[in-house]
């Protein structure tokens, strides 16, 4: 195997090749947010693509009232299209450099099917005078012929596309390399040695390893019902560190009478997950919605009433919680309303992230946002909308310093995930360098419901820009009805298998293990804290334990345990 990985202010990029070595089964994360002043070359040779572009036009053609043309190493035109196969249930990558002809426009890929379906395979904003790069994809649902164009809503601009590829994996091929990302990205290598008082090593000493905690946040949400179900309890707490509340501290369940605040719930609720060493994210501090605000906080509200109304509750609920909470979603769902916008103007969300590092300026401050990742379709919260969005925020005064975090809630429906696409919203907001969260997840009812789940769940925590996951899912008695993990009895749903399975997978050991001539044992291990026992293997039964912790800051770490015989 080999593996290569690197970073720059304008590339993240990581290879992974394993199997017979060939270019089909490995997956190139290379990506980045800036325009470049040439074309990066072609992801995978152009994989099935006819033609990159990167000599001449042949295999494209004009699409719709679109014109093409040759430049030099560009192709040019309000649309334009190639005719490929898809195999179904295969899983397809596309990556292009494109740019546009004058200032900046969104520039999409889309497949169009045989049934007369068009999937928007992902899109990014072009500018002129430089290439940026659009990384996208789609899983075929059947075998047929897909015409694949790149368009823009502003047809009195050309589009200019050059080193297109598109690159077929297999859902095993897919899977192997959420593995090896797994490998690389979530463990390391740890050599322990056992010796003696004198410094001498011990052969055949008896190693037990287990682990107390994991680095990585895998959690999931809980709700009020948590307080009065010790079996809503004590599931939870066997099973999650990290949890988000689904309501109660928002604006609308804190202060549901103009000036009468209320956190007994809320903070029941802080209670039980501090007696049980559970980490909270704050959701949130203002929803964006209009329709999601106190009954007395309506479209008739002034701006000066808002304006008083949200500093205190902005000062309210974050210096409650302050240094008390891993993270905060400031602004909900900011892409897809403008409620304190139209308000109180456009910098609203901004002035607001601000204020809420000054109140609270050890805690993490995320925007949240549906749709981002879980349906290309929705222009609104697409990738490049949400980088933009940030960088307005990041832009306002006092913010260049902001500990931002980008939180996309991943409410997939009941159908295939599109995990192409998903994989590259990861690679795109990734290269930002801010911390990925997905932070709502959940998935449709439907026949596979649990099969989607674990792939969502697999394509998460094996994506490297990713660094904590929470799922929006539940017991049934507690009204999470559309994923479930557990029946009235408490009794696992096959959601809830699944969820158990990769918990499990996702930690190490316990393990029992033997040192070497040399007193060495060496092992990979999940990130997270471990404890260590060595015994002697003789009458005098002499052991130790010591704790250390496995960091991904430290690839090769290495443990010495020591024996006092």
């Amino acid at each position: 195997m080999f593996k290569k990985a690197c970073t720059s202010l304008l590339f993240a990029c990581i290879f992974l090749y394993f199997g017979d070595g060939t270019s089909a089964s490995a997956y190139n994360y290379t990506t980045t947010t800036k325009c470049l002043k040439e074309p990066l070359e072609a992801l995978y040779g152009g994989g099935i693509i006819v033609n990159p572009v990167n000599h001449n036009i042949e295999g494209w053609k004009a699409f719709g009232q679109g014109k093409i043309r040759e430049r030099i190493s560009k192709t040019a035109s309000n649309s334009f299209s190639q005719k490929v196969q898809v195999e179904q249930g295969k899983i397809y990558t596309l990556s292009a450099s494109v740019q546009v002809s004058e200032g900046s426009e969104i520039v999409a890929v889309v497949f169009k099917f045989p049934t007369g379906e068009n999937i928007r395979g992902g899109d990014v904003v072009a500018e002129h005078g430089c290439w940026t790069l659009l990384k996208g994809g789609v899983v075929a649902n059947f075998t047929s012929l897909v015409e694949i164009f790149f368009e823009s809503k502003n047809t009195l601009v050309e589009i200019w596309v050059d080193n297109v590829s598109l690159q077929p994996f297999t859902k095993e091929e897919w899977k192997s390399h959420q593995d090896k990302s797994i490998i690389v990205g979530r463990k390391s290598k740890v050599r322990l040695q056992v010796t003696q008082a004198n410094k001498a090593p011990l052969t055949g000493a008896k190693v037990s390893i287990k682990q107390t905690k994991s680095d990585f946040p895998f959690g999931c949400c809980m709700n009020h019902n948590i307080l009065t179900s010790t079996d809503y309890q004590n599931w939870f707490a066997s099973r999650f560190r990290y949890t988000t509340f689904t309501n109660e501290m928002k604006w609308y369940s804190t202060e549901k009478i103009e000036g009468q605040e209320n956190y007994t719930i809320a903070d029941g609720m802080v209670k039980f997950s501090k007696e049980n060493g559970v980490s909270i994210r704050g959701h949130n501090v203002f929803w964006d919605d209009p329709k999601m605000q106190p009954g007395w906080v309506n479209s008739t509200i002034s701006p000066e009433k808002l304006r008083t109304a949200s500093a205190q509750r902005i000062n309210s609920v974050v210096s409650r919680y302050r240094g008390q909470l891993i993270a905060w979603d400031v602004m909900n769902e900011n892409l897809h309303f403008r409620f304190f916008e139209d308000k109180l103007g456009e910098n609203a969300s901004a002035a607001f992230y601000y204020t809420a590092q000054q109140l609270d300026p050890g805690t993490m401050m995320f925007m949240n946002e549906y749709n981002t990742m879980e349906y290309s379709g929705d222009e609104a919260s697409s990738p490049a909308n949400y980088k933009k969005k940030l960088e307005e925020i990041l832009s306002y005064p006092g913010n260049a310093n902001l500990t931002a975090g980008i939180g996309l809630q991943g409410h997939f429906g009941s159908g295939q995930p599109n995990l192409a696409y998903m994989r590259s919203v990861l690679d795109f907001l990734g290269a930002t360098g801010y911390p990925i969260w997905l932070t709502e997840v959940s998935v449709g009812v439907g026949p596979y419901q649990a099969q989607y789940l674990e792939e969502v769940l697999r394509e998460g925590y094996s994506h490297p820009a990713v660094q904590g996951i929470i799922m929006f899912v539940g017991p049934i008695t507690a009204g999470f009805n559309e994923t479930t993990l557990v029946d009235k009895n408490f009794n696992n749903t096959p959601s809830g298998d699944v969820v158990d399975k990769l918990i499990a997978e996702w930690k190490t050991g316990p393990l029992e293990m033997t040192t070497d001539d040399q007193g060495f044992i060496d092992v990979s291990l999940f990130h997270g804290d471990y404890e260590v026992t060595a015994a002697e293997d003789n009458v005098t039964n002499s052991s130790a334990t010591l704790s250390f912790k496995v960091t991904k800051d430290k690839p090769q770490a290495f443990v010495q345990v020591q024996i006092d015989t």
